[in-house]
């Protein structure tokens, strides 16, 4: 990568121009003779067991079970008394949120947690939806299954399933559902009309979390396989953003003739292959090599800036849960206050990397606290903040590129919504690389990170057109 940083530099500074046709050459041949080459275009399936000791050796029950989500006093009673005895730490003078979440904030939001916000009332919200668990490869799978209630005659909804990320839940959805199972009543288009079907992630939420290691995405996409058929589903759209994404491309590699399309509001596929080196080194003056439009420049380039430096400056707490998840957990899983923080200050600026300069990581200016705590309790609640941080461990812990999924295309028809204030941009002519055949690729007006808890409306947009263009074809 600093190869990179410098090769940029020098190429602000003046290219030479024999070098860059000698690394074009040169790059044409690698990438031909090694790159491009792909022995297999699927993914296996596989199996697993997941549950506490061996595998019994009858089949696994595959009822599927009404699920109300509920909460003792007791459970009540401890967050508050551990909220009361939270131990304040006094911020730097001016540092707002660029060493973390500003605990002169987090004041306000801990107040409001306990003296305000209703959780009895949080919950008529989450249980207005149908929620059910399953048992799928030895541990109980929570998801909400939400049909449209005014389909009209003749017309059949069309099932997607919506797979969230961390610090996320099912609740993430909870303002697009009704977007695309009723769009005609919110103002929108019904030429589409979908029956929704939200997993917990296992170790999410209400989704049993592995008793054993290696559960992967792999592992996840297979499961939600398994779910979908279970619910009736011999073919379906896949929809998901940070671990959603690559949960729901797994998916696809795995039963590319059961997903009829996958939408993205997250697409990673950056690496060490030549097209994305070439593009680094070469795309800010030379564009039109690389397909690249005026809004991927704007958001790419310079590199150093727009790209590595914000990776390495966000990137700390995948390291600490790629490699030693339940040392940091302890601490998460036995104070909501220190939860709150971890948990609310990706938020802030995830959903814009400019928040990081607000007094109050600017968190209310896209979401209400009754929201976001609400994802905090699911959290606290389910005491999944350790099983949900071992995620990263099983998937990144054995370091980026190397799972056999890296390597195999994805062939169902795509579409990628791509929003401004994400992560890292992922230009289509990156994407393409990895998703062979992108029928719908969008700059998002407006919105980051977590796409349909942001901006349900335009998401749910992209979506429909998404779908019809598949439909067309």
């Amino acid at each position: 990568m600093w190869n990179i940083l410098i090769a940029e530099g020098w190429m602000q500074d003046g290219t030479m121009f024999l070098e860059i046709a000698v690394t074009l050459a040169a790059a044409a041949l690698l990438y031909h003779f090694i790159f491009k080459r792909n022995d297999e275009t699927f993914l296996p399936m596989g199996d697993g067991w997941w549950g506490p000791g061996p595998q019994p050796s009858d089949e696994e029950a595959e009822d599927i079970r009404p699920f109300k989500i509920e909460t003792s006093d007791e459970d009540l009673n401890d967050l508050f008394d551990r909220i009361d005895r939270f131990r304040l730490t006094q911020p730097l003078e001016g540092s707002r949120f660029n060493y973390g979440f500003n605990s002169t904030y987090l004041v306000k939001v801990i107040s409001y947690w306990r003296n305000t916000f209703s959780w009895n009332k949080q919950l008529d919200i989450l249980n207005k939806y149908p929620h059910f668990k399953t048992k799928i490869e030895g541990i109980d799978i929570h998801f909400v299954h939400v049909k449209p209630k005014n389909l009209p005659a003749g017309r059949t909804a069309k099932p997607i399933i919506m797979v969230h990320g961390w610090p996320g839940s099912f609740y993430e959805f909870y303002k697009i559902i009704p977007l695309l199972t009723d769009p005609a009543s919110h103002g929108l288009s019904d030429e589409h009309i979908f029956e929704v079907i939200c997993p917990s992630i296992p170790g999410y939420g209400f989704s049993e979390a592995s008793h054993k290691q290696g559960c992967d995405s792999v592992a996840v996409a297979r499961i939600f396989y398994k779910l979908m058929l279970r619910l009736g589903f011999r073919e379906f759209y896949a929809q998901g953003g940070d671990w959603g994404y690559l949960v729901c491309t797994n998916l696809a590699q795995i039963a590319p003739s059961h997903v009829k399309g996958l939408h993205l509001n997250m697409v990673s596929v950056m690496g060490s292959r030549l097209p994305q080196v070439l593009s680094i080194l070469l795309g800010q003056r030379f564009p039109w090599l690389f397909g690249f439009q005026e809004e991927d420049v704007r958001r790419m380039f310079p590199f150093s800036k727009k790209v590595f430096y914000h990776i390495v400056k966000e990137s700390g707490y995948m390291h600490i849960q790629a490699t030693k998840p339940d040392t940091a957990g302890c601490g998460l899983n036995d104070s909501p206050v220190g939860l709150a923080a971890y948990i609310l200050e990706k938020f802030s600026t995830w959903t814009n990397k400019e928040f990081i300069d607000h007094e109050d990581g600017g968190l209310e200016r896209k979401f209400s606290l009754d929201d976001l705590l609400t994802n905090v309790m699911i959290y606290w609640l389910t005491h999944s903040i350790v099983s949900s941080m071992r995620f990263y461990k099983e998937n990144v812990g054995k370091g980026v590129g190397v799972a056999k999924h890296d390597k195999v295309p994805v062939t169902v028809p795509t579409g990628v919504a791509s929003f401004p204030n994400e992560l890292v941009h992922c230009p289509l002519y990156w994407a393409k690389q990895k998703y062979i055949n992108i029928v719908s690729f969008n700059f998002m007006p407006q919105g980051g990170h977590f796409g349909a808890f942001e901006e349900p409306e335009n998401l749910a947009k992209d979506i429909q057109q998404f779908v019809a263009k598949v439909e067309a074809k």
